[in-house]
């Protein structure tokens, strides 16, 4: 995730990394901040893989105020039109199975899992419970927080960030139910779905743009096996309640180790597991905190 194209430094990264033809690929949101970015980065990836993936991040929802271009909804189409002509699957897709070996816990081949792309947005309730909702914009900027999505990321025709979250998470939950029938599930999503997976040491009331109190039990209830997601800029992998929970991002110049490049930030997700229950999460060298955002 957060490869964000925008940067050159980043895009010769990613002209680096070598080919995995059997391997899939998740391009887990924030790509870049404008179309062109998506269509340079499919162009090069989807040759390399057997399969990409792809979920929106804020970033990629952006849209000047003055352009006179798709916005909001109409923004958000036009990507999953981009992803749908390289043969990237979107949260507008079929979900797929997982076509490969999954190890059970015990040693034994376990049923595949179902790979879930999301796009939820977030809805300022990553907040305090005594903070009420109409104060969420005004809590954050106490501390000096606005983030970029204010000015960028038009939710037309929905009249708020917040309605889109809410009719987003409304119509997945409810396509959820009915295709997963009780699978277990990859979920992959640009934002944490947990409150408690979104903090930002540095930032800590920048919690409001990272996700929505709605999906906090969906990893339980839909049988995850592993959930993936970016946004913090903070690389980890944790497991809580026997789901692993792994923020894959990648990240501003800076942020990422030169020698590492973007091969050496790409995480397995499957068949890989190492499910045994930690107190810590574990980070890779040079992980970071947001800037820029």
């Amino acid at each position: 995730s957060d490869l964000h194209l925008g940067r050159e430094e980043n895009r010769r990264a990613l002209e680096r990394l070598p080919a995995h033809p059997e391997d899939w690929l998740a391009l887990v949101g924030d790509v870049g901040e404008k179309p062109d970015h998506l269509v340079w980065a499919l162009r090069r990836l989807a040759p390399r893989f057997a399969r990409i993936l792809w979920v929106p991040g804020n970033h990629d929802l952006w849209v000047h105020p003055e352009a006179a271009v798709p916005r909001g909804e109409g923004r958000y189409r036009e990507l999953v039109s981009i992803c749908r002509s390289f043969g990237a699957l979107t949260p507008e897709d079929p979900y797929p199975v997982w076509p490969g070996e999954v190890g059970g816990e015990d040693g034994s081949t376990a049923e595949a899992p179902v790979v879930v792309p999301l796009f939820l947005l977030y809805d300022y309730t990553f907040r305090p419970d005594e903070v009420p909702v109409e104060r969420a914009l005004d809590w954050a900027a106490e501390s000096g927080i606005v983030c970029a999505d204010e000015a960028y990321l038009d939710p037309a025709p929905h009249p708020t960030r917040a309605a889109w979250c809410a009719a987003r998470c409304a119509a997945t939950e409810r396509r959820l139910e009915s295709e997963v029938a009780g699978r277990e599930t990859i979920l992959i999503s640009h934002f944490p779905l947990r409150r408690r997976d979104a903090v930002t040491p540095r930032v800590p009331r920048f919690s409001i743009w990272c996700g929505t109190r709605r999906s906090d039990d969906w990893p339980r209830r839909f049988r995850a096996r592993v959930v993936v997601y970016g946004h913090l800029h903070i690389r980890q992998s944790r497991v809580s309640d026997g789901v692993r929970y792994e923020e894959v991002s990648f990240g501003y110049p800076g942020q990422w180790r030169r020698d590492r490049g973007v091969g050496g930030y790409l995480r397995e997700i499957l068949p890989g597991d190492g499910r045994e229950e930690t107190g810590a999460a574990r980070t890779a060298p040079g992980d970071s905190v947001p800037r820029d955002r």
